[in-house]
């Protein structure tokens, strides 16, 4: 039953992280120019918005990893 529920946290971690790493600005400003938009006047700079995903995307490749380790070692 753990087992199951890890596996399907897994499987959500991973969509996650595809779209944080979609969502990053590269040289052609991603997808997170297109999605941000004019909000980008009321949010603040695109810098902001970049340190964010920067930071989700770490911590979600962190987590990724750990259930990934967990689940090859789980017997």
């Amino acid at each position: 039953m753990v087992k199951i529920a890890l596996t399907a946290f897994h499987v959500i971690l991973s969509v996650g992280l595809i779209v944080a790493v979609i969502m990053q600005s590269g040289r052609s400003a991603g997808l997170s120019g297109a999605i941000s938009g004019g909000a980008e006047t009321f949010l603040g700079k695109k810098k902001g918005l970049d340190q964010l995903l920067s930071k989700i995307t770490i911590g979600v490749a962190v987590l990724y990893a750990v259930t990934a380790v967990i689940l090859v070692v789980w017997k």
